[in-house]
């Protein structure tokens, strides 16, 4: 492995293992993704990546290592959900080929925006499903689907969702899996309502037709940051409902004819409607006449 040693304050090393505070630079002033290779190594300055996301998102932790791999102290697993407890707003999927760590380290339990899952590329591998945390979400990455998987098949029904996907590259031994190892993944899916989800590495082998992009009904739902929510609601001055701003008339008042507008508080229609109608004032169509600015209704 080669390192550039006009850097070796830049990383320090606990054990075997490379822990860096601030990103590894190259000779010309360029971050270096992987300055160990595949080596673990933590990258700590990243610790505040979440923080710049105001929507909630999915986000697949250690897209590019094995997280839950024995050789990851349980520090650097307690820094990660740490991490993910103060940004609730997000969906967590962690992957790993050594699901029964799951279990030894004690994930959290409760937590609906956890998604715990194992890779499976043959029959054999399927083992792994059962190795999994019970009463929690759980998926597997089959990928690259290496052999028909039936004789383990009814393994999945334990599954909250299935990933497909076929081996990439140039390899000379590499796999194309058959139509049918495919069929046979999601006939058993179907009949135990667990949503797949199909690489596009399987488009040149089933067509586009017969792709499936599913996803479960937890991670299609986006949810705002506290901060974002408390920005973009608002509560109405009668009744005291909260709802998003844009979804409510917006009061504003001017002090001379002509001059800026200023909002000063907002109401929902309902109440609306009621105190117009209490001061014998017309209710205007905001439908059809309304401005818009930012997103808010305007008088």
């Amino acid at each position: 492995m080669k390192r550039n040693m006009l850097q070796t304050g830049q990383y320090r090393i606990e054990g075997d293992l490379f822990v860096l505070d601030e990103p590894f630079m190259n000779e010309d002033g360029k971050p270096v993704i992987y300055p160990f290779g595949f080596e673990p190594t933590l990258h700590r300055y990243r610790y505040d990546t979440l923080d710049k996301l105001k929507q909630g998102q999915n986000v697949f932790v250690g897209a590019m290592a094995d997280i839950f791999g024995e050789w990851v102290p349980d520090s650097w697993i307690d820094d990660i959900f740490g991490i993910c407890e103060k940004h609730p707003q997000h969906n967590y999927l962690f992957l790993t080929k050594n699901p029964k760590r799951y279990t030894q380290y004690g994930v959290p339990s409760g937590k609906g925006n956890m998604w715990y899952g194992t890779t499976v590329t043959n029959s054999e591998d399927m083992e792994r499903i059962y190795q999994l945390p019970t009463l929690l979400n759980t998926f597997a990455s089959i990928e690259p689907l290496l052999e028909d998987i039936d004789e383990n098949i009814s393994a999945l029904k334990y599954l909250n969702w299935i990933i497909i996907g076929a081996e990439t590259g140039h390899r000379k031994e590499k796999v194309i899996p058959k139509f049918e190892w495919i069929k046979r993944i999601v006939v058993e899916a179907d009949y135990n309502g667990i949503p797949v989800f199909m690489k596009d590495s399987l488009v040149p082998i089933i067509g586009e037709k017969n792709m499936r992009r599913d996803y479960p009904k937890e991670l299609q739902i986006r949810k705002r940051s506290e901060k974002v929510n408390k920005r973009l609601s608002g509560s109405c001055m009668l009744c005291g409902k909260t709802e998003d701003k844009n979804k409510m008339v917006t009061l504003t008042a001017r002090a001379v004819r002509g001059g800026k507008a200023a909002s000063f508080g907002h109401m929902c229609h309902s109440c609306f409607t009621k105190w117009l109608t209490a001061h014998n004032i017309p209710v205007p169509d905001l439908e059809n006449k309304k401005e818009i600015e930012d997103g808010e209704e305007k008088l």
